[in-house]
């Protein structure tokens, strides 16, 4: 179990993340800060595992409060502003959160937390998947998906030499995936985050199909964005 505090002057941002890790099973949130001191004192009298820490608050810098941290936890920054995500991987931040962030964005970086801290990644301990494909059951590789599409009720699966038509939705194919490996663009699509060539907010290119990002899919740009940064 990964024990967290979270720190942010906003009050309904605190309730958010309080929210979210209210629905995952191997985070437990203990206090929630709005003031540096308060959270700095915690820290220091408290093993805690993961900080989510907001940067822009009035009194002081969340890269310099963690900076300032005797002993740092893993650290996932949320925050409205892009411009300090390159400095926040580069003090090895798990994460980065730009608000406001989706529940399905959340759980990503949780998983990462998960992975970095416990050496667990909660979503997938294998890396392949089973499916059924003409009354037999198929292995495949995780790493060799380009691209899944859904097709009525069925889902293609795109790899090579030919891709594979399974009866499943594509949410019940979403949780079979590893979260940080994969995400949903449409209501139609899934793809693979490092087979992905070129994107902007609009649409993706991966496996040389040009696919729309959908509208209530608005955090996806965000994640291909910080999934580059980390590479």
């Amino acid at each position: 179990m990964i024990s967290a505090i979270a720190l942010d002057d906003e009050p309904l941002a605190l309730q958010i993340i309080q929210q979210y890790c209210n629905k995952i099973n191997f985070i437990t949130l203990e206090k929630t800060f709005t003031n540096p001191n308060e959270a700095y004192l915690y820290l220091k009298n408290n093993k805690i595992n993961l900080l989510f820490l907001d940067i822009q608050m009035p009194d002081i810098n969340g890269l310099q409060f963690f900076k300032s941290l005797p002993i740092k936890p893993s650290v996932i920054f949320t925050t409205a502003f892009k411009d300090y995500a390159l400095e926040g991987f580069n003090v090895n931040a798990i994460d980065y959160l730009l608000k406001p962030f989706e529940f399905e964005r959340f759980l990503i970086a949780a998983n990462k937390a998960s992975t970095a801290i416990e050496g667990n990644n909660i979503t997938t301990v294998q890396n392949f998947i089973n499916v059924k494909v003409n009354y037999e059951i198929q292995k495949i590789n995780l790493a060799e998906i380009e691209l899944i599409e859904a097709l009525d009720d069925y889902i293609k699966i795109y790899i090579k030499p030919y891709p594979v038509l399974t009866l499943m939705t594509l949410k019940n194919m979403l949780e079979k995936l590893p979260a940080d490996e994969f995400v949903r663009i449409h209501r139609s699509y899934i793809i693979p985050l490092n087979k992905v060539e070129k994107f902007n907010k609009h649409k993706v290119f991966v496996a040389g199909k040009e696919i729309p990002i959908g509208s209530s899919f608005s955090s996806v740009y965000d994640i291909l964005t910080q999934h580059n940064l980390q590479e």
